[in-house]
């Protein structure tokens, strides 16, 4: 038995590398890297060639020759087998998801902050584990995946959905023009903070969401959730506190982020 597998190791080795071979054609193939391969056949084909004929000196050149070359390739080529190596890597579900989520949390902090440098008044819902479908089947439904230019381009005071809230259901906003309940106690709201800022504070008083507005008038950003305004968040906070509540891998309620 252990003679009939040593017969079949060359093949199997014959097998790798053919594997090997293909990979690194088809990954460098019309890239500036295409010729280092050519090259390096010929490097192989001149090595054989000096073995075969007995050549001492050349053979000992091209040996110091590998051992500077190896080194100035892995620095001149980097980028290509950065690309090559996480091609090949195998990272599970929990890595894509934090990733998932990194992109979304830049993008809307992003967005957030680029409304209030414009002084565009925005109300945005981050549903959590109490589902809103009741607010959002009344409104204007999106079902549309969340992008920084779709969340700024709502809240254009031109446009007719600008009124309203956006409700953002894990990486997808659900709906916009979305009507919130008013907080019946208003207290804590200074005479500047306006109907959206009521409308927050309300939301955040029924559900365990985290509701994100961005004044018209002083373009200040604030957060409320569980019944609690926080006024001039911001922009290093104001994703400390959405990582906080939102930690990727969570999967709340069948909604990830």
């Amino acid at each position: 038995m252990l003679e009939l597998f040593t017969l079949f190791i060359p093949a199997l080795e014959i097998g790798i590398i053919s594997i090997m071979i293909y990979y690194l054609l088809s990954f460098f193939w019309n890239t500036r890297a295409m010729d280092l391969i050519f090259g390096l056949m010929a490097f192989l084909a001149v090595f054989t060639l000096a073995n075969w004929m007995q050549l001492p000196v050349i053979q000992k050149l091209m040996f110091y020759f590998v051992n500077v070359a190896v080194i100035a390739l892995l620095i001149l080529f980097q980028p290509e087998l950065r690309i090559a190596l996480s091609k090949l890597s195998v990272k599970g579900k929990k890595y894509q998801e934090v990733t998932e989520f990194d992109r979304f949390l830049e993008g809307i902090a992003y967005s957030v902050y680029r409304m209030s440098e414009k002084r565009y008044g925005a109300l945005i819902v981050l549903e959590n584990q109490d589902s809103l479908d009741e607010y959002a089947n009344k409104a204007v439904l999106l079902n549309a995946k969340f992008s920084p230019e779709l969340l700024e381009t709502v809240f254009i005071p031109s446009t007719p959905l600008h009124d309203g809230a956006v409700i953002i259901r894990g990486t997808e906003i659900l709906s916009a023009a979305t009507i919130l309940p008013l907080a019946d106690d208003s207290t804590q709201l200074s005479k500047s903070m306006g109907t959206r800022h009521r409308a927050g504070l309300g939301m955040s008083q029924l559900a365990d969401a985290l509701i994100i507005v961005v004044s018209e008038e002083t373009g200040k950003v604030s957060i409320a959730r569980d019944g609690i305004m926080t006024r001039g968040v911001k922009i290093d906070r104001f994703k400390g506190i959405i990582r906080s509540i939102f930690t990727p891998p969570e999967i709340q309620h069948g909604h990830r982020y």
